[in-house]
């Protein structure tokens, strides 16, 4: 968010944001059901996706969702750190969720998301 956020102006084009580290957040904030959450985790392409429609539902605009493990810690030999998920939507496109792995430590990886969610986004704009 800051990364648009710190931008003079930004407020024209930005509305909102939703910080949904926890499993309830996701659910509480964004609708991601329960179900999905139990069968494939909060770091899946499933998660992201309904993360993204859940942020579009609140305001039908452009949206992006990320979910993934910046580490250090938090990583298993499934879903080790430096996996991301990132779902981008926008008004009457389909939606697009890929996923990512990065390398470096946290901030590098975050970073490495900044960067990519927004070239996703600018992909269903074109």
């Amino acid at each position: 968010m800051a990364a648009l956020t710190d931008v003079s102006g930004s407020s024209k084009v930005v509305d909102r944001g939703f910080v949904t580290y926890s499993n309830d957040a996701k659910r509480d904030l964004l609708g991601v059901n329960e179900q999905t959450l139990d069968i494939y985790g909060a770091v899946s392409a499933e998660t992201a996706f309904e993360m993204v429609q859940g942020a579009q539902h609140k305001d039908p605009v452009a949206a992006i969702s990320v979910t993934g493990i910046a580490g250090p810690n938090g990583g298993s030999d499934e879903k080790p750190v430096g996996t991301i998920w990132i779902g981008t939507a926008v008004p009457n496109k389909q939606t697009l969720v890929k996923s990512y792995f990065f390398s470096g430590n946290r901030q590098d990886i975050r970073e490495q998301t900044v960067f990519a969610s927004l070239t996703q986004l600018l992909s269903l704009l074109d």
